[in-house]
This record gives C-alpha cells, sequence and structure tokens, in this order.
C-alpha cells in the first residue's frame, strides 16, 4: 500500500466554507502524525492523502488517525495509472484469503474517464472471476474492492477502518470545561471536541482532599482527552478558601448550588482571558439533586456567557458506554474525593430558588481573582 486515503462526512455539506474545515482536519492529521513516517498530507476531490514512503508503520498511522475527530473512515490503498487494463491487474493482490464471493464498487470523481461506475465494477468483476474461483455477490459478498478515479490515478483498496467522525477540533471556536474527577465531564468534553471545539480544562480542588491524588487522577484523564485535539490546556483552581468563605453564610442544604454558581464566576475570568466563547458541563438532567431543572436553572444563572450541556438527555449506560469508548472509565471510576461534596448536607435542595439563594450568597469578588491568579496551569 503507498497511501492512506481518509473520507470525512459532515465537512463535506459545508459549501463554501468547506475549504476551511478542509485545512483544519489536515492541519490535525499532521499534527497526530508527528514523528511518524510519511511522505506528504494532501486534499484531492472530497478525500484527503496520506502519501506513504517504505519507512511508513501503517499499524502506528493508524492508531493516531483512528483519534483525529473529523475523519469518518480511512483505507490503506495503491495508486495505478488510469488504465483499465493495470486496474484490472492490480485488484488481483486486493484478494482476501479463504474467500468465495465479492463484488466491486467503483466511484469516477474524474468524469473524463471513458468508462462509467457500473461498467468499471463489470469489467474488473469479470475479470477477477475468470483469474480466481471467486464469485460476484453483491448481496452477502466475503468482501468488497473498492475503485476511485480521480484525476490523479486510481485508488483501489479492500478494507475501511472507522474514525471517530463529527467535525475538526478547531473550526467551532474555544470552550471552557468545568471538569471533576468523575464519569460525565470527561464525556461531555469530548462530546463538545467533536462538534469542533478546542477545550481548555479547569478543574476545582481543595485542601482538604488528598489534593496529590486528586490532580494526578485529573491530570492522567486531560492527558487521555488531548489525545483527541491538538493542544490542551488544564488549569488547577485551589477552591479550599472560597468554600470556607461560602460555609460560613450558606445553608447546607444549598452549598452544592452556591459551589457551583462560584466555580461559573471563576472560571469566567479564565473564559475571557483564553478568548473563549462557552462553558461545558457534565450536567445529565436529574441525575443528582444539584441537576433538577430548578437547580440548574439557579446554578447557570451566575453564568454570563452559554453553558453547553451534551449529556443533558443521556443516562448513565450511555455515558459509561460513551466512557469506555473513549478510554477514560477506568480511570473516572478510581476513588477520590471531590471537592463539591465537602460540608454539603446529607440531602441536598432539589427545587432552589433563585431569590434565597442570592440572599445567602456572600461577595467573593475578591477571592475568585485570588483564586485566578493562583491556578496551576499545565500544558499538554
Amino acid at each position: 500500500m503507498d497511501h492512506i486515503i481518509v473520507k470525512y462526512g459532515e465537512i463535506a455539506l459545508k459549501g463554501k466554507n468547506k475549504p476551511f474545515f478542509e485545512k483544519q482536519l489536515m492541519d490535525n492529521i499532521i499534527h497526530a502524525l508527528k514523528g511518524l513516517e510519511y511522505n506528504s498530507v494532501k486534499k484531492l476531490y472530497g478525500r484527503v492523502i496520506i502519501k506513504l514512503n517504505e519507512k511508513s508503520d501503517f499499524e502506528k498511522l493508524s492508531e493516531k488517525l483512528k483519534k483525529v475527530l473529523g475523519i469518518v473512515h480511512f483505507s490503506p490503498a495503491s495508486i495505478v495509472d488510469l488504465d483499465i487494463e493495470k486496474i484490472k491487474q492490480k485488484s488481483l493482490e486486493f484478494i482476501e484469503k479463504d474467500a468465495k464471493t465479492f463484488h466491486v464498487k467503483s466511484r469516477r470523481s474524474n468524469k473524463s474517464f471513458p468508462l462509467q461506475s457500473p461498467d468499471i465494477n463489470r469489467e474488473v468483476g469479470k475479470f477477477i472471476e475468470e483469474k480466481t474461483n471467486l464469485e460476484v455477490n453483491f448481496e452477502k459478498s466475503d468482501f468488497t474492492i473498492f475503485i476511485e478515479i480521480t484525476e490523479k490515478g486510481a485508488f483501489i483498496y479492500n478494507k475501511k477502518f472507522d474514525g471517530l467522525g463529527g467535525l475538526p477540533v478547531g473550526v467551532t471556536g474555544k470552550v471552557i470545561s468545568l471538569i471533576s474527577g468523575g464519569i460525565d465531564s470527561p464525556v461531555a468534553s469530548f462530546q463538545i471536541m467533536k462538534r469542533g471545539c478546542e477545550v481548555i480544562f479547569v478543574h476545582f480542588h481543595n485542601l482538604t482532599t488528598a489534593k496529590a491524588i486528586v490532580k494526578d487522577k485529573v491530570k492522567r484523564l486531560i492527558e487521555i482527552l488531548s489525545q483527541f485535539q491538538p493542544k490542551t490546556k488544564l488549569y488547577l483552581i485551589p477552591f479550599g478558601d472560597i468554600q470556607k468563605e461560602l460555609v460560613k453564610t450558606i445553608d447546607p442544604r444549598c452549598r452544592m448550588i452556591v459551589y457551583r454558581r462560584a466555580m461559573f464566576k471563576i472560571a469566567e475570568k479564565i473564559l475571557i482571558k483564553e478568548n473563549a466563547k462557552a462553558f461545558v458541563t457534565g450536567d445529565s438532567l436529574a441525575q443528582v439533586a444539584s441537576q433538577t431543572l430548578e437547580n440548574i436553572q439557579v446554578i447557570q444563572e451566575a453564568a454570563n456567557y452559554p453553558v453547553l450541556s451534551p449529556l443533558i438527555g443521556s443516562d448513565k449506560e450511555e455515558i459509561i458506554e460513551l466512557s469506555e469508548k473513549i478510554g477514560t472509565y477506568e480511570t473516572s471510576i478510581l476513588p477520590y474525593s471531590d471537592c463539591c461534596s465537602m460540608f454539603i448536607a446529607e440531602h441536598p435542595e432539589t427545587r432552589s430558588k433563585l431569590e434565597n439563594v442570592k440572599k445567602q450568597e456572600s461577595d467573593i469578588t475578591k477571592l475568585v481573582d485570588k483564586v485566578v491568579k493562583e491556578a496551576e496551569i499545565i500544558n499538554f
């Protein structure tokens, strides 16, 4: 195989903006393949073509491509001249061992090629039948030979490897993810990456928990998520002093709500600094006490920018399934003490009222500025 053909889906529907999306995808592919052997990455008529060389290791390239958002599938392929006889001969190299049936599926983007797709399918299929013991079966074939006729030549392949789909990271702007060490927020962050956002992470910790354990766990989660975007930044925010201040005045039943309101106020400073456009949370409607409609409304009132919650309609099983797929689950279930669980009531408020919460809140403006300055920033 001398090439890898990369296919995308949603990008093809972007009209006049398509070149911008395609360029971002190619930039992300080049970044993902950094340090690996290949010759070039180029756009070619609705696909991205990676030209390989003698030192290229497809397995290593494949592992990287599987994590590049925007790719629907990719295939190792060979290219031959635009000559039907050469196409026939090359197709024989793609016969799968122990197979009994096959079919040919061609696509002709180069309309100057004299044969149309049905004619190519018929001629190549007949040739393979004559040269082998295989039979053409369009309904239930053991494998398919794909032929793509382009201006540069005919690409031939017989395997497709699934990508993650979605949009390339970087095409829809920056967002701030309020990430915990649990299952939900890493999955929510991935879902927003899949919609083309560059995600900057903000994690809140306090001094009353095992700080080193929490920090290590969160860093491990971000390292996993950083595989899906070219560059990643994590802000670690010391939250202990703010918690101590809020505990003085806040009803224990409302503390979780006020904690989260304070987190939005802190994260807003980072959002402005990073020129981001929205927040991301791992909220799933009615999963826990803070995620009732009433409490979500009160919490998000503290946010002056849009709050994106991609898991809002997902149940826990769906979230766990996706966390296993992206590789965060085993780290997310490691035990640790979440700072939000400190000093709250056993039975927290589920139907909070904004006016009651605001009456209890103290002015933490100075503390917000202080903790933002004290934040530890880690780049991945």
